[in-house]
Formats: structure tokens, C-alpha cells, sequence
């Protein structure tokens, strides 16, 4: 398949939107338009879009950057972009071209 991955980068893990961190948020809203996986990387140090720089600290992990990113066909992408911008959550992202397929079997339950 042909589609987008689309990664987030949220400054911190203190930010929120409606009573969640940013992240779980995102992360709702992912699977509200049909996208069925996400990987969340906590990174150790960043710079966000106001030239702010952000770290994990032994003591306070709240000022952590973290990127959200997924892969899915670009209508399931624009549907997550637009749901971003109509609740006004600031946010860098960026999106590429990519093709995806999921290989092997289903596991059997």
C-alpha cells in the first residue's frame, strides 16, 4: 500500500488536552479515524519550534520531548491532520511518502 507517515513531536510530556497528556490524546484521536498502529519514542533531549530546549531529567521526566508516528493511506492521514488543527493542538510534524504492508500470518487466538 502507498500512503504517509505522518510523525508528531510534542515538546514535552506535561502538555495537555482534555484532562490527557498531549500524547494519549494523539493517541485517541489516531484510532478515532481508523489508523490501527502508532509508536510512541520518548527522546532524551530537543529543541522545539521556539528554539526552547527540553530534556528528560533523573528527577523530572515531564519536560521530555516525544514523537508519535504512523503510517497509513493519506486519507486516514488527513483525516488525523484535520482533527489536529480543528482542536487547535500545537504541534511540529512531519510527513512522508511511503509504501507499507503488513507481512506474515495472523496469529490465531
Amino acid at each position: 500500500m502507498k500512503g504517509s507517515q505522518l510523525t508528531l513531536y510534542a515538546a514535552n510530556q506535561s502538555h495537555r488536552k482534555l484532562h490527557k497528556t498531549v500524547v494519549d490524546w494523539v493517541l485517541d484521536e489516531v484510532a478515532k479515524v481508523g489508523i490501527h498502529g502508532a509508536t510512541v519514542t520518548e527522546v532524551r533531549e530537543g529543541i522545539d519550534a521556539h528554539g526552547r530546549y527540553h530534556a528528560a531529567r533523573f528527577f523530572e521526566l515531564a519536560d521530555q520531548p516525544v514523537a508519535v508516528m504512523v503510517a497509513a493511506p493519506d486519507a486516514q492521514v488527513d483525516a488525523l491532520l484535520e482533527s489536529l488543527r480543528t482542536a487547535r493542538v500545537r504541534l511540529f510534524y512531519t510527513r512522508c511518502r511511503v509504501e507499507f504492508e503488513l507481512l506474515g500470518e495472523p496469529e490465531e487466538s
